[in-house]
């Protein structure tokens, strides 16, 4: 995976960026099967990437997939490569949202009347709220929701509303919780028990004032 060009190069300002997964999300998609009609098995497929990611290097233990839920056929796969590129927003529903348009050939997932899920390996953070919400997704799997992901891992999920949910089906994305959480826990936990990480937060990392992200 080639890193994008530094806008302060010699070279003058960037006018492309090359992104492109590691060779071993394809593997590991292929090994689990390209059609999963079970929801478990689409979010087993997405621990393995996250528990392989942070192993690999190229960002933090998030995962996510694309999928028609109906049938199971995945259509795109996604990992956090915020360190593997240099680019704060490559969060893993990013990276998985924009191959499967690609794919599709469209922006609006949804726009061609077949339905597409979202399956990620927690709640959206703040940044990724706003790309599913956009992306034409009609329904979000996670594997569960709640503070637990910032006390394992240390990074800051953002400023979320109560209401996220209730927005989500406010336009017609239904929200379905809770499919192999503990699962989704152990991930966080391996890899905030590692002495290597780096936690890629806003305003360099400090958490604001008289708040802690870690207790």
């Amino acid at each position: 995976m080639s890193a994008p060009t530094p806008a302060t190069s010699a070279a003058g300002p960037v006018t492309a960026l090359d992104v492109s997964l590691p060779a071993w999300v394809d593997e590991e998609v292929r090994a689990a099967g390209t059609v999963l009609p079970d929801v478990e098995d689409r979010m087993r497929l997405v621990h393995r990437l996250a528990a392989r990611n942070h192993r690999e290097g190229h960002g933090g233990p998030f995962a996510a997939a694309v999928a028609h839920p109906d049938t199971g056929e995945i259509y795109a796969a996604g990992v956090n490569l915020v360190l593997a590129t240099g680019l704060s927003t490559m969060h893993a529903e990013v990276v998985a949202l924009s191959f499967a348009q690609a794919r599709l050939g469209r922006w609006d997932l949804s726009a061609a009347g077949t339905p597409v899920e979202l399956v990620v390996n927690w709640r959206p953070c703040v940044m990724c709220y706003g790309a599913v919400m956009w992306s034409g997704v009609q329904l979000l799997t996670i594997a569960g929701e709640g503070d637990e992901i910032e006390k394992l891992t240390g990074f800051d999920e953002g400023p979320m509303r109560d209401d996220w949910a209730a927005q989500f089906v406010r336009r017609g994305i239904t929200v379905r919780t809770d499919i192999l959480r503990a699962e989704a826990l152990k991930v966080f936990a391996d890899y905030g028990n590692r002495e290597d990480i780096i936690v890629y937060n806003a305003r360099r990392g400090a958490p604001p004032a008289n708040e802690s992200v870690l207790d």
